[in-house]
């Protein structure tokens, strides 16, 4: 059986400033809308389910993001992860230049973890906690141009 990633889903709380925060990395808004009905129920298993979502695509076309805020049920806030626990871990991008990527993120008040890393002269890394706690790795390639 063929299969093929679709999407990665997030739920955050200020669709809004998540969107800021990805579109200003390079990703791109392809559609927006509010879902509800039986049908979302169903889907998503959350009776009365009512969402504001965005679905946002890399500039290569290859990986998409779907944010969602909930409207319905009430969201229900958690700690930030931490890169240990189990679970979701974190959405990675590759970036042309990490310093920018970093600047950018900075702008929205989203700071690494800890800073940039340099692994075998081949990337530099950087974990950074983006909008409403997610872990956003941003990897820079060396061995480019």
């Amino acid at each position: 059986m063929p299969i093929k990633l679709e999407n990665v889903g997030i739920a955050v709380r200020d669709l809004e400033a998540a969107i800021a925060f990805f579109t200003d990395l390079g990703l791109t808004v392809v559609g927006r809308q509010t879902v509800s009905g039986e049908w979302a129920d169903t889907a998503v298993g959350l009776d009365g389910n009512h969402a504001r979502i965005a679905m946002l695509q890399t500039p290569d076309g290859g990986g998409r993001l779907e944010l969602f805020e909930y409207i319905h049920p009430d969201a229900i806030e958690t700690g930030p992860t931490r890169p240990n626990e189990i679970g979701m871990h974190r959405v990675a991008f590759s970036v042309d230049d990490i310093g920018h990527a970093l600047e950018i993120a900075a702008r929205h008040g989203c700071h690494p973890l800890r800073g940039v890393a340099t692994y075998e002269d081949a990337y530099k890394l950087s974990y950074v906690r983006g909008p409403s706690g997610i872990i956003v790795m941003l990897a820079e390639d060396l061995t480019k141009g």
